[in-house]
């Protein structure tokens, strides 16, 4: 009777090993099959020339048998939290100074996977010509986010307007010399086009003087430097920049074709950085 017991709860035990190993293989299965299944890339952008690109992108990816899902922001926090959050598979908005700050800050985990465009920040005005036309107390607005401030602060050191002491990332508070007594007003960077009637100048990013009609090219009375560091990139949750869907993201967005629309369409204005 013994043995006999022992034989069925041999057989059992067996039974539920063997059912347990492929209950853990057809867990593996679904998985991987999950993941291949995934056609849809759900990516987050400002408006110009962010989402005109990605407009570009779509057909390169449908060729290859993904659906490029578009989603605009008009900030630069909600679209790296809802990629740390997983609401979103990628991000194309911003330039890896602002990325590394933000992750520091928020204590998000996301990466660049590759360098796309550069956009030179640009000083523009309704009342001045040239930037030598700027009076004592003139009021000069900036984005108030940290990177882009000090990016925007470097274009006045270099006009030769201020210095700053000695600093990773320059802010009004760090001013040494401002011998035309300059006012910096520091302003949410959506913002900045529509206050250039109230201010004498303002330093605004490419994205949001194209969305205002602002022609950097034409417009601009300074712009900054072709050898930025600021190139703008596609940004993904750590974790998830090796898999098929990004890749294929990197290769569309940095095919010759996109090479080609950035040239035709911005005309110098943006220049691509891959």
């Amino acid at each position: 009777m013994l043995k006999n017991i022992l034989k069925v709860s041999l057989a059992s035990v067996l039974a539920f090993a063997i059912t347990g190993c492929n209950e853990k293989e057809e867990k593996k299965v679904e998985t991987k099959v999950a993941v291949e299944k995934k056609t849809t890339i759900k990516i987050g952008a400002t408006p110009v020339p962010h989402v005109e690109i990605l407009e570009a992108v779509k057909p390169l990816l449908k060729a290859k048998g993904y659906d490029l899902q578009i989603v605009e922001f008009t900030d630069y926090v909600t679209p790296n939290i809802a990629v740390d959050e997983g609401e979103l598979d990628a991000n194309f908005f911003q330039h890896a100074p602002y990325l590394n700050e933000f992750n520091a800050n928020k204590n998000t985990q996301l990466v660049k996977t590759v360098n796309v465009h550069l956009e030179p920040m640009g000083v523009y005005s309704k009342t001045l010509k040239d930037i030598k036309e700027l009076k004592d107390g003139a009021t000069i607005a900036v984005p108030n986010d940290p990177t882009n401030e000090s990016r925007a602060l470097d274009i006045l050191v270099k006009q030769g307007l201020l210095t700053f002491n000695d600093v990773a990332l320059k802010t009004v508070v760090d001013i040494k010399d401002n011998p035309k007594n300059l006012k910096i007003k520091e302003l949410d960077a959506p913002q900045l086009p529509r206050v250039l009637d109230e201010v004498d100048a303002a330093i605004i990013n490419t994205n949001y003087a194209l969305s205002a009609d602002l022609n950097p090219l034409k417009d601009a009375l300074v712009l900054e430097s072709k050898d930025s560091p600021y190139a703008n990139i596609v940004v993904v949750k750590k974790g998830n920049e090796n898999t098929d869907y990004i890749k294929a993201l990197n290769e569309a967005i940095n095919s010759d074709e996109i090479k080609k629309f950035i040239k035709e369409k911005y005309n110098g204005s943006i220049v691509e950085a891959f």
